[in-house]
């Protein structure tokens, strides 16, 4: 259960001065050695504050041991869109899961709950975010590009990823709670992980939704053609299986609209990222299956072209 570091992260990030430092005190407060990393990241648009946390594991990498490591990615990171709109707007929600997460997983490992292997998090947060032109309804931006997010944001050590992001500006998930997506992975979309569809069973008590994909989705923003939003864009940086985690609304709702952001769906969200984090570290949750993607590659050759811009530059710098 996390709705008490959700809301404590809430108090955190809905205010127009919130910043990394905020955060960063808020985790030592909770384990005063914590591995937590903030710093401004500036682009062409202003500045906003990266977010990294690690929770090292029992038989994680950083310990010497050998059990994988999951990254959690929160996306946007637009908190707000001040001044234009006053409050918390809809594509906070990967921020806002992912710092509560960080703090639920460091409370469980002052209690001696230690995940297997290594958790390693990150997420921008910014108050002040600008909005951009979108259909159905206006995305939220960023000041900074997603290239810039992803080279932060991604790291080698990960052996798997989960994003988590707003996707409510669609009419694809008609549907209030969250779902995943087919995991990504080196350009390939592939099967959707049955390990997956059963933590989201356990987590809901429901059956799952999965959230469509397409092949313009895979290709890296910036290339003039459309996206979904940024749930996936971290695949096009990373060689390792990716999982999109979207929160979604039954009618299209705006990113950048306030007063939308219904905590006990993203409990429900957060609840399933950290349940797929034990069972991953532990060895006992596939995102996908080797021998199959090997087969896939062997017989029709590599799709990293598609993580590319490909035969042409970018033509914008999202």
């Amino acid at each position: 259960m996390l709705l008490k570091q959700l809301m404590e992260a809430y108090e955190l990030l809905d205010r127009p001065d919130a910043s990394g430092e905020m955060v960063k005190e808020y985790m030592q407060s909770i384990q005063p050695k914590a591995d937590v990393t903030t710093y401004v990241l500036e682009g062409r648009h202003g500045t906003t504050d990266m977010l990294k946390v690690v929770i090292p594991g029992k038989n994680g990498k950083r310990a010497g041991g050998t059990a994988p490591t999951i990254g959690l990615i929160g996306r946007l990171g637009g908190m707000g869109a001040r001044p234009e709109a006053v409050g918390m707007v809809s594509d906070a929600d990967g921020a806002w899961i992912v710092t509560a997460i960080a703090a639920k997983l460091l409370d469980m490992a002052n209690k001696g709950d230690y995940l297997e292997g290594d958790v390693m998090i990150s997420t921008h947060l910014c108050p002040n975010a600008p909005t951009s032109p979108h259909k159905p309804v206006a995305f939220m931006g960023s000041p900074v590009s997603t290239a810039q997010l992803n080279k932060e944001e991604v790291s080698d050590e990960m052996d798997a990823i989960l994003t988590v992001d707003s996707t409510r500006a669609n009419r694809y998930v008609n549907h209030r709670g969250f779902a995943i997506t087919p995991t990504i992975k080196e350009g390939w979309i592939l099967r959707i992980s049955e390990d997956l569809l059963d933590i989201v069973q356990n987590a809901t008590g429901e059956m799952p939704y999965v959230m469509p994909i397409t092949t313009q989705d895979l290709t890296p923003y910036g290339n003039g053609t459309f996206h979904i939003n940024s749930i996936i864009q971290p695949s096009t940086a990373t060689k390792c299986p990716v999982v999109g985690v979207a929160t979604t609304a039954a009618v299209p709702v705006a990113g950048c609209a306030t007063g939308v952001n219904p905590i006990f769906d993203l409990e429900a969200a957060a609840r399933f990222m950290i349940e797929v984090c034990i069972a991953f570290t532990k060895g006992v949750c596939s995102f996908y299956d080797p021998d199959e993607f090997d087969e896939l590659q062997e017989r029709y050759g590599t799709m990293s072209h598609l993580q590319t811009f490909g035969s042409k530059g970018p033509v914008d710098d999202r």
